[in-house]
């Protein structure tokens, strides 16, 4: 069971367009979605096609520049967007939210002809792409990656392994962050690699708790070679690549994180409303009441934070504290407000006939990705003590 009559969000939106693109947004989480997550989570089916049906309906380019064939939306909006899908089926979200964090790259540091070759098919709906940076030995530490790109004529040739990579094995393109130089951040640069090179592969994806839609694999670099031509920026400046994607990236997550958590306050409300216990909806008990309370205070709270965040990146003002204070804070209160929803239905949360158990092992992973929340106050304290 899942809460199909929950209310839209009162959203405050920026402009009809943006209005539009909501309703287009539920649509299609309602008729292309929803239907399907229950059954293709259970056997861990990849919705690759759906994919399509978002990349046709224009929401896998929503932040980009429309030149190069993007929405051309601010982040305000993008992320609401993101969060809608999320709430529908958080594979299908976040698997949007990494497809936009693998075009960052190309889309802020490539050239002008880099961008105009490669970011329309990137952005046009049809292609799908990873982010590697992580690795086996180096994922919160991801400055000790190992992963080498040797310079041999015109082509990089690329040796070792990423791990933690979702789309891993189904993606067009993978942007990989690869030692060109000395140890540390400073040698670290970022290359375009097509998802078919020779040489490239994925490992069997990680059996994991939730999200079992949505593939996570090792990719194995074995002498693949890239032109020249696909490093995007300098040699060196990966490090700085990679940390400009993940401050994005991580207002994607918060939005995620939101959207599972508004999807399991909507079906706790509607359970607690017609559930009854001692001749009246539990709903009317105070001690329900107050936990459905302190769950939407949760959410609305989140909600403002992310977007207070992603007004300052439209404006061009720093942001990075701010998207760091919204991933840690967002995916906390989807932790928490999933886990309450398990508990306002009983014995029944604990069943695969209700979505809840699924939220709660789904919000869990956005703890751990695009880094860890423990990461996150790392980033937030050394803003605050200008380290």
């Amino acid at each position: 069971m899942t809460p199909a009559a929950a209310k839209p969000v009162d959203r405050q939106l920026p402009s009809e367009e943006a209005r539009e693109l909501l309703a287009l947004t539920r649509d299609l989480v309602r008729n292309e979605v929803e239907p399907r997550a229950a059954e293709d989570e259970a056997v861990g089916r990849f919705p690759r096609e759906v994919f399509g049906t978002l990349g046709e309906a224009g929401l896998l380019s929503l932040p980009y520049d429309e030149r190069h064939g993007g929405g051309g939306q601010p982040y305000e909006v993008y992320l609401q967007v993101l969060e809608e899908l999320a709430a529908g089926w958080l594979a299908v979200g976040l698997g949007v939210s990494v497809h936009t964090l693998s075009c960052h790259a190309l889309a802020t540091f490539g050239t002008d002809a880099q961008r105009e070759r490669w970011l329309p098919g990137m952005l046009g709906g049809e292609q799908l792409g990873a982010y590697c940076l992580s690795e086996p030995q180096s994922g919160s530490d991801a400055a000790a990656l190992r992963t080498r790109a040797d310079l041999d004529g015109e082509s990089y040739v690329v040796n070792g392994t990423k791990a933690w990579i979702t789309h891993g094995g189904h993606a067009d393109f993978y942007s990989t962050m690869a030692r060109t130089g000395v140890d540390g951040p400073r040698g670290i640069s970022c290359l375009l690699v097509p998802g078919d090179s020779t040489g490239l592969s994925a490992a069997p994806p990680e059996h994991k708790m939730g999200m079992r839609s949505s593939p996570t694999a090792q990719i194995h670099f074995d002498g693949v070679r890239v032109d020249r031509d696909r490093l995007v920026g300098e040699e060196g400046q990966g490090f700085q690549i990679a940390l400009s994607a993940l401050d994005s990236g991580r207002l994607g997550i918060a939005a995620c994180a939101i959207g599972v958590a508004q999807a399991a306050l909507d079906l706790a409300v509607e359970y607690a409303g017609t559930r009854q216990q001692f001749g009246r909806p539990i709903a009317e008990f105070q001690g329900l009441s107050f936990m459905l309370a302190d769950m939407a205070t949760k959410v609305e709270a989140g909600r403002a934070l992310y977007l207070a965040a992603a007004r300052r990146r439209d404006a061009g003002m720093a942001f990075s504290k701010e998207a760091a204070m919204a991933k840690l804070f967002c995916t906390d209160a989807g932790m928490a407000v999933t886990t309450d929803a398990v508990q306002v239905l009983g014995g029944y949360g604990y069943t695969q006939d209700y979505a809840a158990e699924r939220y709660m092992r789904e919000a869990k992973v956005l703890q751990i990705v695009e880094g860890t929340n423990q990461i996150q106050r790392l980033v937030i304290g050394r803003h605050l003590t200008g380290r």
